[in-house]
């Protein structure tokens, strides 16, 4: 048996992650690759913290595309080869004329769970503008949705399988930049990396809007790290690279923005 108990100190995603545990207990004892459901950027690095302790076992994840936030983990003994082909994933169009009914991705979110199913059946969803959407799901809910996922806001949609190769990712723009800064306070690293005055990105974090590496952060004076990745909602991701002290004791942080 593994040390559950030992290997969730410091989680923050309990239930989740104790269920990873319990499928790399399976995995040991029927060496067979276990496929977890989708887990979110948060669970997902918890659960490789975690998988990082076992040496019995190792992980791949995979959520359709590379830069994929919600992932599933394949699990198996690590005397076996394991690779992403075998995290099984299907993709869906939802295809409907949303020129005059614009639908978001928490739009096609409640829609999905709308049908009944739960969260951890889906992956990503890709928004294609007045076409629709495409939604990255566990095989095994591709035939209810094709039958229940009828309608998203007042558009009739046509749900179907389609295959992976037919995903349409829209690369994320790039921007590399530097900023020097007195501190590494979350508030002047985030304010100089998306553009916002230090006031208004002291209000983001009061308010919850912004995580670093996946976990809600609420404090301004936060200290930020090398690799750390900050993210607010709606405005894309910050990644913070290489930091050097200048001469003068301040810091000269290397951003690069994804959008």
């Amino acid at each position: 048996m593994l040390p559950k108990e030992d290997l969730l100190k410091g989680i923050e995603s309990r239930e989740t992650i104790a269920r990873v545990v319990d499928d790399c207990e399976r995995a040991l004892k029927t060496w067979e690759v276990v496929v977890t459901d989708f887990l979110s950027p948060l669970e997902a690095i918890e659960s490789q913290q975690v998988l990082k302790r076992l040496t019995e076992v190792h992980s791949v994840a995979w959520g359709g595309y590379p830069q994929a936030e919600r992932q599933r983990l394949a699990i198996a003994r690590a005397e076996l080869p394991l690779e992403s082909a075998q995290v099984p994933i299907a993709v869906l169009e939802i295809a409907g004329n949303f020129l005059f009914d614009t639908a978001t991705h928490r739009d096609f979110l409640g829609s999905i769970l709308g049908t009944g199913i739960v969260r951890d059946k889906t992956g990503d969803i890709l928004v294609q503008g007045e076409r629709g959407a495409q939604a990255i799901v566990v095989p095994e809910m591709v035939e209810f949705l094709e039958m229940n996922l009828t309608q998203v806001r007042s558009v009739p949609v046509k749900t179907q399988a389609i295959a992976l190769d037919e995903l349409k990712v829209r690369e994320p723009k790039k921007k590399d930049m530097t900023t020097v800064e007195a501190s590494m306070r979350l508030d002047a690293i985030a304010s100089a990396g998306f553009g916002m005055s230090r006031s208004k990105m002291a209000d983001a974090i009061g308010a919850g809007d912004v995580r670093v590496n996946w976990k809600e952060v609420t404090q301004s004076s936060y200290t930020v790290k090398p690799e750390d990745l900050i993210a607010i909602r709606g405005k894309g991701r910050l990644e913070v690279g290489e930091v050097q002290v200048t001469k003068k004791g301040r810091y000269r942080i290397q951003l690069t923005r994804y959008r």
